[in-house]
């Protein structure tokens, strides 16, 4: 594979990112960075946080020199109005602009929804905590490049409590599953071409019971997504059911085939 710059963007907060690195987590910039390096060592990656800068300046000028940006995940809730929000989708819609190929994963998705027109809102069927079942992929996404030689029904590690429910003008519909019918897509905005995963092939699901653990009292009380400990407990060890089942390279399949998509073009 030819040297790739490539430009991976933060979408948590500073603090989230310093509570996580206080309890051994990687950011989620740090886990994409692992997980393109699986592929490719001939990667020139920069990671660039909209939330923590005043300014986009410094990087404007030169960033058209990326082949191809990644928007990663986040805590956030895009309905949330506040400035770090508002930061991150002026940024996106800047990457419009200058950035041809792009993918935006789970809260990246939600961004880049945003920013092109569309609309997230909290998902009426649930959450993704720390996986996605049964991801069907439909007659769009057998022929799309993002699904070279997947399984048409998947599952995912996963993590989102919010789902798409409008899309961009002529966005191609790929995935759906139970809890979120928008599962991936295909949108053009400007000169990017977009490809959106709600899930997360980048991140393991030992990370997802990492993060759970790190969640729990969230969970439990603010989400209200677990009754207690003990169902969290239960929980846990169905995902890590699913990592005996689980093949590393048919999980993360999806960053494979858009790297390849960046060395076709």
């Amino acid at each position: 594979m030819r040297n790739l710059n490539l430009l991976v963007v933060e979408g948590n907060l500073q603090k989230e990112n310093e509570n996580f690195r206080k309890n051994g987590i990687q950011t989620h910039a740090e886990s994409l960075k692992d997980s393109l390096e699986y592929y490719s060592k001939n990667l020139n990656i920069d990671v660039f946080n909209p939330c923590s800068e005043k300014s986009f300046d410094k990087i404007l000028p030169n960033i058209k020199k990326y082949d191809g940006l990644i928007w990663g995940g986040s805590s956030l809730n895009i309905y949330n109005d506040c400035i770090e929000i508002r930061r991150q989708i002026s940024f996106m819609k800047e990457c419009f602009k200058n950035i041809k190929k792009i993918l935006a994963i789970c809260w990246g998705m939600q961004v880049a929804v945003t920013a092109a027109g569309g609309t997230v809102k909290k998902s009426t069927n649930g959450a993704h905590i720390g996986i996605a079942q049964d991801i069907e992929i439909n007659e769009n996404g057998e022929s799309h490049p993002l699904y070279k030689s997947k399984k048409k029904k998947f599952n995912s590690p996963a993590f989102n409590f919010d789902e798409v429910v409008t899309l961009p003008e002529k966005t191609i519909h790929l995935a759906s599953n139970k809890i979120n019918k928008i599962q991936s897509i295909n949108f053009k905005s400007g000169v990017s071409d977009v490809w959106g995963l709600q899930y997360h092939p980048e991140i393991t699901y030992h990370k997802m019971i990492t993060l759970i653990n790190f969640r729990k009292d969230r969970l439990i009380n603010d989400r209200k997504c677990f009754k207690n400990e003990l169902e969290i407990k239960k929980h846990i060890e169905f995902i890590e059911q699913e990592i005996k089942k689980s093949e590393k390279n048919s999980r993360m399949l999806e960053l494979k085939n858009w790297l390849n998509h960046l060395v076709a073009a």
